[in-house]
């Protein structure tokens, strides 16, 4: 028995080097751009692949001026629920998203010379947006820091509770008039330089490296695995952004539009189709937009289909093809599970409904301006036919048809061809969809087309 308990312990201390001895893995992602949907996606598949990994902790590497608010918020929310710690490095600068993500992060380290702060909501001109958002973005910010908790501090008798992060220091970095007293009294949005950093919470040390950054965490035997993005991660960033996806949006409007214009189909369904599958395949694989939502589209071009091609005139199926189009196209930018909206912020909502509005008013302008470009002396000339058909076409010949009868050779919606004499014309209906078959009367003569209307017997 003393041999056995003799060998057990031999092996355990053959056994421990190895044991105490373990490198432990830092997973770093570099963060050195504006906060948009691609760098979302950086983070979300860097967690992602530092988990599969059983990384020790992630290391973000950041130097950024801000960026989108939604998705700095997923970012952070992407931080605060990690089950492996991360830990920030600002290299430079955090600023407005940044600092949002980065007061996320269990540590916070700054090299010297570099500030975290300003996090105002802007719009595009660099403007303060109302303050409706400016509340949203304090109390996302305030929450962010609320999340690392308290110190519980105990002197003699007396024990006392203080903030890890002052909470009330992450909204004066959004809000001007929050006062933090012997910090910010001025008025103005506050940027913390990395030794005020230090000096208040909101910096754990200052680095100048990502090894020195390692060390003061605590880990001296390392490795260091970096976040290698793909062509792919840039692209899905890329079409997901909100400009692009109001672009795309606008050339599905369009597309449809063009296609109601013009009979059979051609190159605007094409566009529009492209269109349609460049902004649903990226957000599909991000897991934003569902089978039902993809479907509720369909439906609606299905219907708009059938709107244009079988049923005649403009009614229900036309009402509701262009209600289930635009449904679609907003609720699969929006974070829901079979319509229920508790988790969609007030901000993403918004969010949203601007950028699919931005794309159809966008659509709908861009219609009347191409509308009155294509064939004329302007940029659109070369693509389409400026020529004078009046006067190439013998018109004598369909100006004393005026007048004549005829049947309606084919459908007409509105377009369509005409016999009249034995003779086929082309033909477009002045009364609206009219059936193969129906009795015609030519009511006159434009740009080498004979316009009729239906004979009521």
């Amino acid at each position: 028995m003393k041999r056995i308990l003799w060998f057990l312990i031999a092996g355990l201390f053959c056994f421990l080097p190895e044991v105490c001895s373990k490198t432990s893995l830092i997973y770093k992602i570099d963060i050195k751009k504006d906060i948009d949907k691609t760098s979302q996606i950086y983070l979300a598949n860097g967690l992602a692949e530092a988990n599969k990994l059983h990384a020790d902790a992630v290391l973000i590497h950041m130097n950024t001026y801000g960026g989108l608010v939604d998705a700095a918020d997923s970012m952070r929310t992407a931080i605060l629920y990690s089950p492996i710690p991360v830990y920030v490095f600002i290299d430079n600068n955090a600023a407005s998203a940044g600092a949002l993500i980065s007061i996320a992060c269990k540590g916070i380290y700054m090299r010297k010379g570099a500030n975290i702060g300003a996090a105002t909501v802007v719009n595009q001109t660099g403007e303060a947006v109302p303050d409706k958002y400016q509340s949203y973005m304090r109390s996302m910010i305030r929450s962010t820091a609320e999340a690392h908790g308290k110190d519980t501090i105990i002197q003699g008798n007396d024990t006392t509770y203080r903030w890890k992060r002052d909470p009330a220091i992450a909204e004066a970095m959004v809000d001007g008039r929050v006062i933090v007293p012997g910090l910010s009294d001025s008025g103005k949005v506050l940027t913390l330089t990395a030794e005020d950093a230090v000096k208040w919470g909101y910096c754990n040390g200052i680095a100048n490296s990502v090894e020195e950054v390692i060390k003061e965490i605590g880990y001296t035997d390392y490795e260091i695995k970096n976040y290698e993005p793909s062509w792919f991660d840039d692209l899905k960033g890329f079409l997901m952004s909100p400009a692009i996806q109001s672009i795309l949006i606008l050339i599905i409007i369009g597309g449809i539009y063009f296609e109601l214009q013009s009979p059979g189909l051609g190159f605007p369904s094409a566009a529009a189709v492209v269109a349609a599958i460049l902004y649903f395949s990226p957000l599909y694989l991000d897991g934003l937009a569902q089978n039902w939502e993809i479907l509720i589209f369909i439906i609606g071009i299905l219907c708009l289909a059938a709107e244009i091609f079988i049923i005649p005139g403009f009614g229900l199926a036309g009402i509701v093809g262009i209600v289930l189009v635009v449904g679609g196209l907003t609720t699969s930018l929006l974070d829901n599970t079979d319509l229920d909206f508790e988790g969609v912020s007030i901000h993403d909502a918004g969010r949203t409904i601007m950028t699919v509005l931005v794309g159809v008013i966008g659509g709908f302008a861009a219609m009347v301006w191409l509308s009155t470009r294509i064939g004329s002396k302007g940029l659109f000339r070369k693509i389409a036919l400026d020529a004078d058909l009046e006067k190439s076409v013998s018109s004598p010949i369909l100006n004393n048809l005026i007048g004549a009868e005829g049947v309606a050779a084919t459908v007409l919606r509105p377009s369509g061809k005409v016999s009249i004499g034995g003779e086929l014309y082309d033909g477009v209906s002045d009364s609206g969809f009219i059936e193969k078959g129906t009795p015609v009367k030519v009511i006159r003569f434009e740009n080498a087309q004979i316009y009729v209307q239906a004979i009521r017997r």
